[in-house]
């Protein structure tokens, strides 16, 4: 059975990710730890194969990727992340994505967006 979670292999690219996090991940990481957005449990820098995401909830197969501005430097950016994200969601995953900006300029918004889909996706599991 191959192992896609959190691989050894990838310890070091996600320590150093964590390491040099953006203004808006650490921003944020300081309102998801310790389960303070509905009690729900939020991990920092998780891999899925050789793809690391910024946050993701296990429980609801959640995950928040915060896009810096190096995400948006060329076409072949763009098309990684769109490829990447592709991959990610076929392990039934969503996938809520955030400008570093956004998450600066519009915090609130941004964290009450994040709020509902969780609740969203809590009830939706409960109903299951």
């Amino acid at each position: 059975m191959t192992k896609h979670y959190n691989k050894s292999s990838e310890k070091f690219k996600r320590r150093n990710l964590r390491n040099n996090s953006t203004y808006g991940e650490k921003l944020l990481w300081n309102s998801l730890r310790k389960k303070q957005v509905a009690d729900t449990r939020f991990l920092r820098q998780y891999s899925i194969d050789k793809f690391v995401i910024d946050f993701y909830c296990p429980e609801l197969h959640l995950a928040i990727e915060i896009d810096g501005p190096t995400h948006f430097e060329s076409e072949d950016k763009i098309e990684y992340d769109k490829a990447r994200q592709i991959y990610i969601e076929k392990f039934n995953i969503k996938i809520l994505r955030y400008t570093d900006d956004k998450v600066k300029n519009n915090f609130e918004e941004v964290l009450k967006e994040i709020l509902e889909e969780v609740l969203s996706l809590k009830k939706f599991t409960v109903e299951k």
